[in-house]
């Protein structure tokens, strides 16, 4: 809808991962680096873990878009509240085996010679296990057991653990002694600062032939911060409203003021959005500072479906208005 009035090639604050919009912040470039340094190891376990919206699932995906498939074969599972009797079937279907086999010790010789068959021809596999925080321990073990296949001392298997922060703590449990001993490097990705934020806007903007227009203050793009304490997810959808408000109200440029009635519009419908902080944000393991933006607590579903039926019929209106005007 807005895209067309901006002159957008397209639409920049989608929500769905993409990895062409992949943003080198100083956190996702380390994070990067250290799932690259696992690569050149060829073996054992990275984790790589960060807050929901943090952009987790964009960067593995990036380093995915950039692997080369006469090297590596690259196999991706989103777990969900996964048991050991699910998670060897869930590998070999990532890699495209048949499962269907109830016997476990025939599905691990399934595996193994698949394995087997990929590193005879020159080639590694890579598995890559996002929402790893939903994985029970006994799957988890079960991972683990499968970096044990070997052709002399040489790993058939890597694994990359991606997920949210609770799985750090599942990891320093007494059980994940074994499996913490075969990770290489672990590395937990924050949010954006205030300067990477706006960078980050503007390099949406910029990927879908932004021209300026809609044209962002500097006290916008600190608004903008302020409210979505620098999470990705959260910027997307406050700019993705920001600029359909925007196009509804025919402006071209955005101040604070626009920020902050669509933040407000936010917070009613669904609490998603949250206020800003009172101070400045405390640094999270030395690397990112962590703006502190408690959310404001949504409303029952009965008022909020009432509200976003008020909003919709409010932003009909516009349009019509809209239309009338230019017809």
């Amino acid at each position: 809808m807005y895209e067309e009035y901006y002159g957008l090639a397209g639409k920049p604050f989608q929500l769905n991962p993409d990895p062409s919009f992949y943003f080198g912040s100083r956190g996702h470039q380390r994070a990067m680096a250290y799932l690259e340094y696992g690569l050149h190891q060829s073996e054992g376990f990275i984790v790589i873990t960060g807050d929901v919206g943090a952009g987790k699932t964009t960067l593995v995906r990036s380093l995915l878009q950039k692997l080369d498939p006469d090297k590596i074969v690259a196999g991706q599972l989103v777990s969900t509240q996964l048991e050991a009797d699910d998670i060897l079937r869930l590998v070999a279907a990532a890699f495209g085996l048949p499962n269907q086999t109830p016997e476990k010790a025939d599905l691990l010789l399934a595996l193994e010679m698949f394995l087997v068959s990929v590193a005879a021809k020159g080639k590694r596999v890579l598995l890559v296990v996002d929402e790893a925080q939903n994985l029970a321990p006994r799957a988890l073990e079960e991972l683990r057991m499968l970096s044990n296949f070997q052709i002399g001392e040489h790993s058939l298997l890597q694994s990359f653990l991606v997920g949210q922060p609770e799985f750090r703590e599942t990891m320093r449990s007494p059980e994940m002694l074994q499996l913490r001993q075969r990770v290489l490097a672990s590395y937990h990705l924050g949010p954006l600062d205030a300067d990477e934020t706006r960078a980050y806007i503007e390099h949406r903007l910029n990927h879908v032939d932004w021209k300026g227009n809609p044209a962002f203050e500097p006290e916008a793009f600190q608004a903008i911060y302020e409210f979505s304490a620098g999470v990705p997810r959260r910027i997307n959808t406050l700019c993705d409203r920001l600029l359909l408000s925007g196009f509804l109200a025919g402006k071209a440029v955005f101040a604070r003021a626009d920020v902050e009635e669509v933040t407000q519009e936010l917070a009613e419908e669904t609490g998603v959005i949250g206020v800003p902080p009172s101070g400045q944000g405390k640094v999270d393991g030395g690397d990112t500072a962590r703006a502190q933006a408690p959310a404001i607590p949504g409303t029952g579903f009965a008022a909020q479906a009432a509200l976003l039926e008020a909003r919709l019929a409010r932003l009909e209106r516009e349009v019509a208005q809209l239309k009338a005007g230019w017809a």
